[in-house]
């Protein structure tokens, strides 16, 4: 009943946000406009993807995982397959890319279609009048006037800024409505930008600014990270707090204590969790992170703080020479924050160089319901897996948004990160299996100094004497055969993987040239299976592999030790010249 109750108040306040911003939006569409202009000339901020502008162009609509092709199609009459998609459409993230092309067709779709968007929605009705969305919105309009705005009749101009106004008196009115984290961010830096932006609307920017500050505060933890744990997300919250700080400096006006704070603990949260290639380890529902712009905000932001001793929300970081390797190394995230978490505890990615070779499923939000369970499980990530569960289970999906908190996750993720004889060691373990099984599961891993080696070891362990009648009775319940496990190694998609040595080792190539073999001390089975590396921006998940090692656990202590490390036949100092050149059509099927 209480379950009930709970679920009741959680659709009543949904719906209600919903009323609030359709009203909002309905009067805003009704404001009587005057002259505005801007302040400056607006300084574009955002990078978007030459290729994805190219796509658009000729009619590749790719959001959200669908592609819909249809060329000299109104932007405004495709179907729409899902809310992400719309929410994508509305977002106008894809005016990016258009203004990255930046050439006369690709100016002209931007107007057609934003003032198609201004004909039909600009009076408040549709589905983009949310406060996170008319943020983003917002900074996309603004960074790219000068794109959008050349060569346009008066009239025109003159929608486009009543527009901005209309949307402006929106979002001060509803940028609480946003849901705490980032979409309030998003919403607030949408506001502060326009404030500061547009003549006359001076007033609406400082509220904004201390609003923003506060939320700083709430939401950015000492590690500078986010209740979400998502390293993507973080980048996101990051860009904005630059966007804005910038936009503020720019104005002449100060920016706050806590806004300039939170820059400066996230930024070497950020440094943490980016690889030896620039991109961000892939774990709870975040991804690589989109190309440049992680790079692109750490230079604006002029922060030179180096990387934090112990955690940076939640993970650790092992680097040296070309290699890094990134942990998580903390309890999930809970409640609402978990909604896009995955049972990922003590998984870990490797890079080496500019190439990942070890590293998780990731997220298949994009790919439909089932592929976004499956890449939240723990068999999805480079860690153990016991007997067919997951370190933690999805609760029950909420009605209304659909979507699935993660519940009955570890509790204790004790670590410690020091020196070893001949390089840098990494331990922890978790209590997720203890509940059903009575086991703990311990890593460690040891990278050589020199980066070229890093040796792991897992232990199953049934510590207490509660856990060991527990895994007794576990032990009964499978006829004394064992506890089956399985440790995954998920392989990059461009990764050249063979068994070697009679299925004693398997050797990976990379296509910088340089070869990694991962050995095994022998006492479990090794395979080699089909994996998945779930990718946003693609149509369908890509093909890789995995390395597996099987085993049994058949007694209250189990250890499988393992390394991976560069043949000696590698170089110490290898030349990447295999170029990624972005292939125009890779988003077609």
């Amino acid at each position: 009943m209480a379950e009930y109750h709970m679920s009741g108040a959680r659709s009543f306040a949904a719906r209600k946000v919903q009323f609030l911003n359709r009203w909002h939006a309905s009067r805003a569409g009704r404001m009587k406009t005057r002259a505005v202009g801007f302040v400056s000339s607006p300084e574009p901020r955002t990078i978007g993807s030459f290729a994805r502008g190219r796509q658009l162009m000729a009619g590749n609509f790719l959001f959200a995982g669908h592609l819909l092709e249809q060329k000299d199609a109104e932007l405004w009459d495709l179907p729409v397959p899902t809310a992400e998609f719309g929410q994508e459409l509305n977002g106008f993230s894809w005016l990016d890319d258009l203004a990255a092309v930046g050439d006369g067709p690709a100016r002209a779709a931007a107007q057609t279609w934003l003032w198609s968007w201004i004909d039909r929605y600009g009076r408040g009705r549709g589905p983009g009048w949310t406060p996170d969305l008319t943020g983003r919105r917002l900074i996309r309009w603004i960074n790219h006037a000068i794109f959008v705005l050349r060569g346009a009749e008066s009239e025109e101009s003159h929608a486009f800024y009543g527009s901005l106004f209309r949307q402006t008196h929106f979002l001060a009115k509803r940028w609480h409505g946003a849901a705490p984290g980032l979409p309030r961010i998003e919403a607030l830096c949408g506001l502060v930008y326009a404030g500061l932006a547009l003549e006359g609307m001076e007033a609406m920017a400082q509220p904004a600014v201390r609003a923003l500050a506060r939320e700083c505060r709430a939401r950015i933890d000492d590690q500078g990270g986010l209740p979400t744990r998502n390293p993507e997300e973080l980048l996101d919250v990051f860009t904005l707090l630059c966007w804005t700080a910038a936009a503020l400096e720019e104005a002449g006006q100060s920016v706050p204590d806590e806004h300039t704070a939170a820059i400066e603990r996230i930024a070497p949260t950020l440094r943490t969790l980016r690889h030896a290639d620039g991109g961000l380890a892939r774990f709870h529902g975040g991804g690589r992170g989109a190309e440049g712009w992680l790079d692109h905000a750490l230079a604006q932001a002029r922060i030179r703080n180096s990387q934090p001793d112990g955690l940076s929300m939640g993970y650790a970081r092992l680097s040296a020479g070309r290699t890094s390797v990134v942990v998580d190394a903390s309890v999930p995230p809970s409640g609402a924050a978990s909604y896009n978490a995955h049972a990922s505890t003590l998984a870990f990615e490797l890079t080496s160089g500019r190439r990942p070779l070890v590293v998780n499923c990731g997220s298949g939000r994009t790919f439909g319901a089932e592929w976004r369970r499956a890449g939240r499980a723990t068999p999805s990530h480079s860690t153990l897996a016991l007997d067919g569960y997951s370190s933690a289970r999805l609760g029950e999906q909420d009605a209304e948004t659909g979507r699935e908190p993660l519940i009955e996750g570890p509790t204790r993720v004790p670590i410690e990160v020091g020196h070893a004889s001949d390089g840098l060691r990494f331990q922890s373990g978790h209590n997720g299996f203890v509940p059903t099984h009575g086991l703990t599961h311990a890593r460690t891993l040891e990278m050589t100094f020199d980066g070229r080696g890093l040796a792991g070891e897992d232990m199953l362990l049934a510590l207490e004497d509660s856990e060991k009648r527990r895994f007794d009775r576990t032990m009964d319940a499978a006829g004394l055969s064992g506890i089956a496990f399985d440790i995954r190694f998920h392989l990059h998609p461009e990764v050249d993987v063979t068994i070697d040595l009679g299925g004693a080792a398997v050797s990976m190539a990379l296509k910088s040239g340089e070869i990694w073999v991962f050995r095994h001390d022998g006492t479990q089975k090794l395979s080699l299976e089909p994996s998945v590396y779930l990718e946003t921006g693609r149509l369908k998940p890509r093909g890789s592999n995995q390395i597996v090692l099987s085993g049994r656990a058949m007694s209250y202590a189990t250890r499988i030790r393992w390394s991976l490390s560069k043949a000696q036949e590698t170089a110490i100092g290898v030349r990447d010249l295999s170029l990624d050149m972005p292939d125009l059509t890779e988003l077609l099927p």
